[in-house]
């Protein structure tokens, strides 16, 4: 099975968290902190990335909770 993160999209006046390769939102959320805490609960549960983005759709930032074997020096955390 192929893993699919999840995205932090703009909306409208609103923030999505879209699974990748979905149609539909996971969930929709007023500001884009809530949609990211919900994105990283999600990514948590299934062990996937998550991806967010900026206003104009550009990436801003990604964050792994996968298994990773290799693992970066994150100083997020």
């Amino acid at each position: 099975m192929a893993k699919k993160d999840y995205h932090v999209v703009p909306r409208g006046d609103e923030w999505a968290v879209k699974r990748e390769g979905a149609e539909r939102a996971a969930a929709v959320h007023p500001t884009q902190g809530e949609a990211e805490r919900a994105a990283r609960d999600l990514a948590r549960t299934n062990k996937v990335e998550v991806v967010v983005h900026r206003p104009n759709g550009q990436i801003r930032d990604s964050d792994s909770f996968g298994n990773d074997p290799h693992p970066p020096r994150d100083r997020k955390h």
